[in-house]
C-alpha cells in the first residue's frame, strides 16, 4: 500500500490540470507556501491555477513575492456545457448563433436533408480541474465563496488536504496533516524535495522561506524545531532571498504604523499573570490611519508581543469606530477559539483571529469583553 507521500506524488503526476486553493484568513505562511507550490508546478510543466476567496489586504506585505499577481479570486470556466448534434442523416453546411433576450439560439444549416429535435442532445462536460490542493484550511467552508459557489466541483474532484493544525477536519481524499511542522512552507518543501527537487527554483524557494519566516515570526516562536531550521537553511542554499524577505516584512514600516504601535503600546494592559493582554484606540488616535493600515499594524504588534510575553493566551484590541460603535479584534495565542469567545457578537474570522462589532461605547464594550475573557481563562485554569 502506498504511503501518503507516494499517493500525493502519484496524483500530481497524473493530474492534467491542478487547482491550488487557500483561505483568505491573513495567514502569510499559507499564501507564501501556495505561491511556492504554484511556481514549482509551473516549472514542472504542469497546468496549474492558484486561487483564494478574496484579496487579503492584511497580506499586502507579501505582494513582492513572485507569482503574487497570479492569485485569482474566482473560478472561471470551471465546467463546459456540451450540445451535440447527430449528423449521420444530414451534414452541416453552416453554424451561427444569436442571442434573443436570455436565450442563446444555435442556427445550423444542413448541406442537404434536415435535422430533427431528436438529433440534439446536451450534457455537462468534465470539470476544468482534475485535482485540488487545499493548503491551510481547517475545513472546506473556510474557502468561502470558492467552495460555496462550486460545491459539486469540490465533492466530485480529488482533494489533497495539507495543513499543520490539530483542528483540521481531514476533508480530503488524501490528508497530509503534520502537527509537528512549524509552518506549511516546511511541509511543502519536504514534499517537493522528495518528489522533483530539481524543479525547486530560486523563486519558489523564496516563497517557501517567506512562509516559514511568517509562521515562526522570523524564527522566534516556541514551536520552532530542528527540521524547520534545516529546511530554511536548505532553501537559502537553493537561492531563497532571505534579506529581501526580511526587508519587506520587518524593515518597511510606514510612519502611520509606527504611530499606531506607539498608541497601542502606551495603553497596553496585562492581567491574569500576563495571560490576557489588551489595549484600546480612540477616534483621536485613528485620524491618520486607514482601517487597512490599522489591521496591518495590529497584526505586526501582536507578532512582536508573542515573543516578549510567552505566557500570553489572549490579546484583544478595542478601537472606537464611532461614539456608539466599537470594533473588537481578538487574537488567540494558544488553543482557545477566538470565534467562540466573541460568539454573542456575530464574529468573523478564524479560531486564531476574530473580529466583531459591538454597538456600544468604548468603555462599555471593554468591560463586557474583558469580563467574558476573564471567565474563559478562569475556566481553563481551574
Amino acid at each position: 500500500m502506498l504511503g501518503l507521500e507516494q499517493q500525493i506524488f502519484r496524483q500530481l503526476e497524473k493530474a492534467k490540470n491542478t487547482l491550488i486553493v487557500f483561505p483568505s484568513d491573513g495567514n502569510g505562511d499559507v499564501m507564501a507556501s501556495a505561491l511556492g507550490f504554484f511556481l514549482f508546478l509551473k516549472k514542472a510543466g504542469k497546468e496549474v491555477t492558484l486561487a483564494s476567496p478574496e484579496k487579503d489586504t492584511k497580506l499586502s506585505a507579501l505582494s513582492f513575492l513572485p507569482g503574487y499577481d497570479s492569485i485569482q479570486n474566482i473560478l472561471n470556466n470551471l465546467r463546459r456545457f456540451i450540445v451535440s448534434l447527430n449528423i449521420s442523416e444530414a451534414k452541416v453546411s453552416q453554424i451561427k448563433y444569436a442571442v434573443d433576450g436570455n436565450q442563446l439560439n444555435f442556427i445550423i444549416s444542413p448541406a442537404s436533408g434536415w435535422f430533427q429535435s431528436k438529433d440534439v442532445t446536451s450534457q455537462a462536460g468534465e470539470f476544468k480541474y482534475d485535482l485540488i490542493i487545499v493548503l491551510g484550511a481547517t475545513d472546506l467552508e473556510s474557502l468561502g465563496k470558492l467552495y460555496d459557489d462550486n460545491v459539486e466541483f469540490f465533492y466530485k474532484t480529488t482533494i489533497i488536504n495539507i495543513d499543520n493544525r490539530p483542528s483540521n477536519e481531514e476533508f480530503g481524499q488524501i490528508n497530509f496533516v503534520d502537527l509537528n511542522a512549524a509552518a506549511i512552507g516546511e511541509i511543502i518543501f519536504y514534499l517537493l524535495k522528495n518528489w522533483q527537487e530539481n524543479n525547486i527554483t530560486e523563486e519558489s524557494a523564496t516563497c517557501l522561506l517567506a512562509g516559514i519566516i511568517q509562521a515562526t515570526k522570523n524564527f522566534k516562536t516556541p514551536n520552532l524545531n530542528p527540521r524547520t531550521l534545516l529546511s530554511a537553511s536548505e532553501l537559502i542554499t537553493r537561492g531563497a532571498e532571505r534579506e529581501k524577505i526580511i526587508n519587506h516584512l520587518y524593515r518597511s514600516r510606514n510612519i502611520n504604523s509606527l504611530k499606531l504601535w506607539g498608541n497601542l503600546l502606551n495603553g497596553l494592559q496585562a492581567e491574569k499573570n500576563n495571560e490576557l493582554l489588551w489595549s484600546e484606540l480612540k477616534i483621536k488616535d485613528l485620524t491618520s490611519n486607514k482601517e487597512n493600515d490599522i489591521s496591518d499594524g495590529l497584526d505586526g504588534i501582536v507578532d512582536e508581543l508573542i515573543v516578549g510575553l510567552p505566557n500570553a493566551k489572549l490579546m484583544v484590541i478595542f478601537y472606537e469606530k464611532s461614539p456608539q460603535e466599537t470594533k473588537v479584534i481578538l487574537y488567540s495565542l494558544r488553543n482557545i477559539n477566538a470565534l467562540d469567545c466573541l460568539k454573542d457578537y456575530e464574529p468573523r474570522g478564524l479560531a486564531q483571529r476574530a473580529e466583531a462589532i459591538i454597538n456600544k461605547n468604548l468603555e462599555t464594550s471593554i468591560n463586557l469583553i474583558l469580563d467574558s475573557l476573564r471567565k474563559t481563562l478562569d475556566k481553563i485554569n481551574s
